[in-house]
């Protein structure tokens, strides 16, 4: 907890952008000053860019919220920027060489999967600063090794204990159940989703400890559980969620982007009365058809930590703080959602509950594990 906190102190600031879109995969489009979409003159020679990953900037998750604070910075600052989606992975390379032929001053990839692109491209162009959202960018492509310091001196990881948050979600779910049975799956076995599943798993155990109850967990054992292979809203993930609710899963937490609109499709075809919980973004916000069946949504706050990026990147200059930011429940960087549309269904004291163990949470008298503080 201590080393998480340590590392979230580099104080970090933001930036902002307003443009249009680009098409998945092209090069990247200029983006007009200004939040009106029209054009002005650039108040700032400073470029940020952004590059998503396969999901897109429409995908009401991680890459919609960091381009947003990357556009929030880029109205503020009065300039400028440019922003490239990727269809695959085979797009991460070029659309980021493509980024710093435009010019680029800082750059931020969306995403774990764009790790290894992206240190090649840092160590290529130094004078560059690169802004890695979800991987620590210090040993493994796969985001589980954290040190503290990247590979390359001009990367600056973004990264989000969302354990703690997942925590309250778990213990939420388990306090809801009807059937005795909650259930989570995800796109791929990566630490930046099974995270989410690990805490998710540890405030139900800590809900049946302090309550003496029995509430199982399907599709996450700690170790083993329920995968579609990828991160697309498909049949698989469909399915998915269909063999959590067979097990009487009654709550369900989908990780990995667009596969809860799978969950959302299952639970409509059971006809049964079941819960979803969203990941990263408030699903109840970004996607309104989801309203009826979200309890409540695990946050990355990312626009918030993206636009302070941008913003002290445009600003501090060669004295920017490469360090890595670690979003926590102490420093708001992770949380959960309201209730909305659950609050009258959920036990009246529960919030009072979830108050009392973040606060727990947070002084480390209610230890959460994850790959981020071990």
């Amino acid at each position: 907890m201590n080393k998480l906190r340590k590392a979230a102190g580099g104080g970090v600031a933001a930036l902002l952008a307003a443009a249009v879109l680009t098409s998945c995969g092209s090069a990247p489009d200029e983006s007009s000053g200004g939040s009106d979409g029209g054009s002005s003159t650039s108040a700032s020679d400073f470029l940020p860019c952004i590059v998503s990953d396969a999901g897109g900037f429409d995908d009401k998750s991680f890459n919609q919220l960091s381009y947003e604070g990357v556009k929030q910075a880029a109205d503020e600052l009065g300039t400028d920027f440019k922003s490239v989606e990727s269809n695959s992975e085979n797009d991460y390379a070029p659309n980021i060489d493509s980024l710093v032929g435009e010019g680029c001053d800082t750059i931020v990839t969306v995403g774990f999967a764009l790790a290894a692109a992206t240190k090649e491209a840092a160590a290529a162009n130094p004078d560059i600063k690169f802004v890695l959202i979800d991987d620590a960018a210090d040993g493994g492509d796969d985001g589980q090794t954290f040190d503290g310091k990247a590979d390359e001196p001009n990367i600056k990881p973004l990264l989000y204990d969302t354990a703690q948050a997942a925590f309250l979600a778990g213990y939420a779910a388990a306090d809801y159940t009807k059937t005795g049975v909650v259930g989570t799956y995800g796109g791929q076995p990566y630490p930046t989703v099974t995270i989410f599943m690990d805490g998710f798993k540890q405030g139900v155990d800590y809900y049946n400890e302090e309550n003496g109850k029995d509430v199982k967990v399907v599709g996450w054992d700690g170790k083993n559980g329920s995968f579609t292979g990828g991160f697309e809203a498909n049949e698989k993930a469909t399915n998915t969620a269909k063999q959590l609710i067979d097990q009487d899963a009654d709550v369900i937490l989908p990780v990995g982007g667009p596969i809860y609109q799978g969950a959302v499709t299952a639970i409509g075809d059971s006809g049964k009365d079941i819960a979803m919980i969203g990941v990263d973004a408030d699903l109840f916000e970004t996607d309104p058809t989801t309203q009826d069946v979200v309890m409540t949504s695990i946050l990355k706050n990312m626009k918030v930590s993206t636009y302070e990026a941008i913003m002290s990147a445009a600003n501090d200059g060669d004295n920017f703080d490469f360090s890595p930011y670690v979003g926590t429940l102490d420093n708001d960087g992770v949380g959960i959602a309201p209730f909305h549309n659950f609050e009258s269904k959920v036990p009246a004291e529960l919030q009072g509950q979830l108050d009392e163990i973040k606060a727990g949470i947070i002084d480390g008298s209610i230890p959460v594990n994850s790959y981020l503080n071990q």
